[in-house]
């Protein structure tokens, strides 16, 4: 019963670690309408405010990377589609000042969390964001699969523990849900190796973690519901697509990416 009350207490203290509507929610909304410079100046803006919440530069780093991805289309079905496209070792042509930005982003991040007096729910979702952002680039920018790998698992693990005790942080869950579901399409052999290593390869876990971030995610509900579009895409759910689809368009309407994608799927 004790450890019942102290979980339930962490739990309440994770709604506590940001208010409900912050300048953060701003910056994600205008990423997720492809307004980057919209959403830099806000990112900025907010670490000036808050310069020891490592939330702000990891979210920075965020839009580097969402810029990076709309510019190389890595976003778009044609390139998610394409197994060849996850599996080649050519390197997509990287922007190096996105890349500089992103990386010092990322290590600003890092210097927040380590010099953080308390390791709580606020450090931990951003060392998750991190890490998760990072190894996103060394996988689908730079084609580093096994450095990605890597930091998929570490990603997963400290979300794993950061989920324990604070199981409302949906954000959180989209480290479980990729790691599970982008390893459960390789190939059986494959999957063993990396059970064996530790790592999650679960396509069922994914799909259903990838979904409550969708449901309930503050910054990462977006995201995770193109990933799940994409999903349905690969299983040949067309309507399960469109819906998503549909409703990022209504949500985003600055963002052709996804009026675009449903203009294909009318095709279908």
């Amino acid at each position: 019963m004790r450890k019942f009350f102290q979980i339930a207490m962490l739990s309440l203290a994770a709604v506590r670690f940001a208010p409900a509507q912050s300048p953060l929610d701003d910056g994600y909304r205008q990423m997720y309408n492809l307004d980057f410079q919209d959403a830099h100046r806000i990112f900025a803006d907010y670490q000036r405010r808050h310069p020891a919440d490592p939330m702000g530069p990891v979210s920075e780093a965020a839009a580097h990377l969402f810029g990076e991805f709309d510019r190389l289309d890595v976003l778009r079905s044609e390139f998610a589609l394409k197994d060849e496209n996850f599996l080649t070792a050519k390197p997509l042509k990287a922007d190096p000042n996105a890349k500089r930005l992103f990386e010092a982003a990322l290590a600003r991040t890092a210097q927040l969390v380590n010099a953080a007096q308390t390791v709580d729910a606020h450090t931990m979702l951003a060392s998750v964001l991190r890490l998760g952002l990072h190894a996103d680039y060394l996988a689908l920018i730079e084609k580093r699969n096994l450095a990605a790998l890597s930091e998929i698992k570490q990603a997963r693990q400290l979300a794993d523990k950061l989920l324990l005790a604070h199981p409302n942080l949906f954000d959180a869950y989209i480290a479980v849900g990729t790691e599970n579901y982008l390893l459960s399409l390789k190939p059986a052999p494959v999957r063993w190796v990396l059970s064996a290593t530790g790592a999650q390869t679960d396509k069922r876990t994914g799909l259903e973690k990838l979904k409550l971030t969708e449901e309930k995610g503050r910054f990462l509900a977006p995201f995770a519901r193109l990933l799940l579009a994409v999903a349905a895409l690969r299983d040949k759910d067309v309507e399960g697509a469109r819906q998503r689809l549909a409703a990022l368009a209504r949500e985003f309407p600055r963002n052709r990416l996804y009026v675009e994608e449903l203009q294909k799927l009318k095709l279908k």
